[in-house]
């Protein structure tokens, strides 16, 4: 389509223009005010719904809060020092990002061959194995929650069989440890990775693994040398969105965990309405995102070094 097409499609007259030049920038401020009109709402929701409520956590983080819940505006650096110099936070940092990482690993390991099979069946049956995969999460975080409490517990299901069967004497402590809280995070967040490896498998072309079938190739070596290697990104993928949602999440390991295991979101949660303070509380959800940026920049590294886009 010529731009003089364009113009009077738009209702512009090319009289009105003095040539060819003229138009074409017309063309482009028109087509920038529309796209500034369609993302304009999004950016203003963005701003509104994340932005101010970020900076306003910033500057709280530089207050001072009383023990009855006062909080005195100034600028200071007392609740980060707190944080940093207090041996109990630290270890509270190195056990969120402990059960992040252990729960993102063990939730891929265990979502690939599920994610994989999604990808490449060609079954009449597909749409509905994929609906099953991702039914947990119509049902509540918290509820499911509770239901590996009632799995797991001494009088348990997992316990008791483990006893019927002779395997143990007395029953194995698999709740209220960081032990239960990986197990109901794994399970929990299993179909947001399946979810994610499957748009990355996708894109996957099977002709190159037919092309290394027919070269001789065992499936066992066609796997690990083609499959696995382009599978990388939607596998990289996966886990950083499980371990952004493990390290920040509240409700199984305040429940899963007893009150034992203690993670960044459940002491920004007792800082915030147990001990009213919000300045320390604020400093601790800074230090959170300050994790979340450290694992999203290697994982924008590791994909750069590996050549990969995405």
């Amino acid at each position: 389509m010529s731009v003089t097409d364009t113009a009077l499609i738009r209702g512009v007259s090319p009289s009105d223009f003095k040539g060819s030049g003229e138009l074409e920038k017309a063309r482009r401020r028109s087509d920038r005010r529309i796209t500034l009109a369609l993302v304009l709402p999004g950016i203003l929701g963005l701003a509104v719904c994340f932005v101010f409520p970020l900076l306003f956590m910033a500057r709280m983080s530089f207050n001072v809060g009383e023990p009855n819940g006062v909080v005195h505006e100034t600028v200071t650096l007392e609740t980060y020092v707190r944080a940093l110099a207090d041996p109990y936070y630290w270890k509270v940092t190195v056990d969120t990002f402990w059960m992040g990482l252990v729960t993102a690993l063990l939730c891929v390991i265990v979502s690939y061959p599920i994610a994989l099979f999604l990808a490449r069946t060609e079954s009449k049956w597909k749409g509905i194995l994929v609906a099953l995969a991702i039914a947990p999460l119509l049902t509540s975080a918290v509820v499911r929650t509770f239901g590996w409490m009632v799995i797991l517990g001494n009088q348990g299901l997992i316990n008791n069989t483990l006893i019927d069967l002779g395997f143990i004497q007395t029953p194995l402590v698999l709740s209220n440890n960081m032990t239960g809280v990986i197990i109901g995070l794994v399970e929990i967040f299993m179909p947001y990775a399946i979810l994610t490896m499957m748009s990355g498998f996708g894109q996957i072309s099977t002709q190159l693994e037919e092309a290394a079938g027919s070269l001789g190739a065992s499936k066992a070596k066609v796997f690990t040398r083609v499959t696995l290697p382009l599978s990388l990104p939607g596998v990289l993928t996966g886990f950083l969105l499980v371990f952004v949602l493990s390290i920040s999440t509240f409700v199984t390991p305040r429940l899963l965990g007893g009150g034992v295991v203690q993670v960044l979101a459940t002491e920004i949660y007792d800082q915030a309405t147990g001990l009213l303070n919000w300045p320390f509380a604020a400093a601790l959800s800074m230090i959170l995102l300050v994790l979340f940026g450290t694992v999203i920049a290697a994982y924008t590294a590791i994909i750069k070094k590996m050549g990969f886009s995405s």
